[in-house]
């Protein structure tokens, strides 16, 4: 009899958290619904990934991909606000509740997405690696040759510690110079005070096209490390996490059948191809597991865009930063990018 009401007790008691754990899961989206808004936490100015132009406006892949949920929310993805934030502050404007969704070149790793109380949907917005700027007066052409090196590297951030590792696995002497935004990183090595600036290689990019004399600095060649980028909601919130993930995939499948903002809506009413047929909403209601309207990718492809034509509108070579798709082409196209089906 006592094992009957041990057992009877846990079972009780796992079904209350159960409960309570469903209660919490569309936490966000109902916050999010009810306010009539997506806050978005983005960069303290990176170009291509979030910057305000001289209107205000923050522009970028990363502030797009929070227009894109915001599409696929409310069916317009101007309903959203951003915050700046450097890279010590994200973090802790997430799990406070701050923002909805931190969309901020972030790197993905375990103890950020398993030790923070923070989760990574798993989408990857861009692929990069860590690298070098220099300026071509310091003459060298490799990364090896940078012993004795002061270096430039933004506080709270992974480059810290793959810098540190790369050049005690090679035997190399530096002296690193923390600073709490890559602006003020980037001031200091135009100016002398570091010999090299050292970010994810997308960073070092825009950091270059805001340099006065962009040409008179290079990237080195070598990248050092494993860098994926994508958005971070909080942890527990599974439906929340399920919209983010699946706008990002909506965005890859979009580009790999052809989709683009200037013909989604025909497509979506005369397609005959199953595939894209269940993508637009044209066949089935695959909205409704997300809790967002059958049109859902339409939205988010009309109004900001494909994979493809945000990142070339954001960081390709129509930009100040002429970045080559790379590993973020798509899987059939030379790249990494693959999204499973909508079905």
């Amino acid at each position: 009899m006592k094992v009957l009401k041990s057992t009877l007790a846990i079972v009780t008691a796992a079904t209350v958290l159960g409960i309570s754990g469903l209660a919490q899961a569309g936490a966000t989206l109902d916050a999010v619904q009810k306010k009539g808004f997506v806050q978005c936490g983005v960069s303290d100015g990176l170009p291509g990934f979030s910057v305000p132009d001289a209107s205000g406006k923050i522009l970028g892949i990363d502030a797009d991909y929070c227009r894109a949920v915001a599409a696929a929310v409310f069916g317009d993805a101007t309903k959203v606000k951003f915050s700046q934030l450097n890279a010590k502050e994200r973090f802790t404007a997430l799990q406070s509740g701050e923002v909805d969704i931190l969309s901020r070149n972030t790197t993905m790793t375990s103890s950020r997405d398993a030790g923070m109380g923070l989760k990574f949907p798993g989408f990857i917005t861009y692929y990069d690696g860590i690298g070098f700027l220099v300026n071509n007066k310091l003459g060298v052409k490799s990364a090896k040759e940078l012993d004795g090196a002061t270096i430039c590297i933004q506080a709270g951030t992974t480059t810290e510690l793959n810098v540190s590792d790369y050049f005690r696995g090679n035997n190399l002497k530096y002296t690193p110079i923390t600073f709490d935004t890559s602006d003020e990183s980037a001031k200091s090595l135009e100016s002398g005070r570091c010999d090299v600036l050292t970010s994810d290689k997308s960073q070092l990019f825009a950091q270059r096209s805001k340099l006065a004399a962009p040409k008179d600095y290079v990237v080195l060649p070598e990248t050092i490390s494993k860098e994926p980028l994508g958005p971070v909601v909080r942890n527990g919130d599974d439906e929340w996490l399920a919209i983010v993930r699946w706008v990002g995939y909506a965005m890859l499948n979009a580009e790999e059948a052809g989709i683009t903002s200037k013909n989604v809506e025909a497509e979506a009413k005369a397609t005959k191809n199953p595939d894209v047929a269940r993508l637009l909403g044209a066949d089935g209601e695959y909205g409704k597991d997300l809790k967002v309207k059958k049109d859902w990718v339409v939205q988010i492809v009309k109004q900001v865009g494909n994979y493809g034509e945000v990142f070339e509108r954001n960081l390709g070579k129509s930009t100040p930063l002429e970045i080559d798709r790379g590993l973020n082409a798509l899987w059939n196209n030379g790249g990494i990018q693959y999204a499973p089906p909508v079905r």
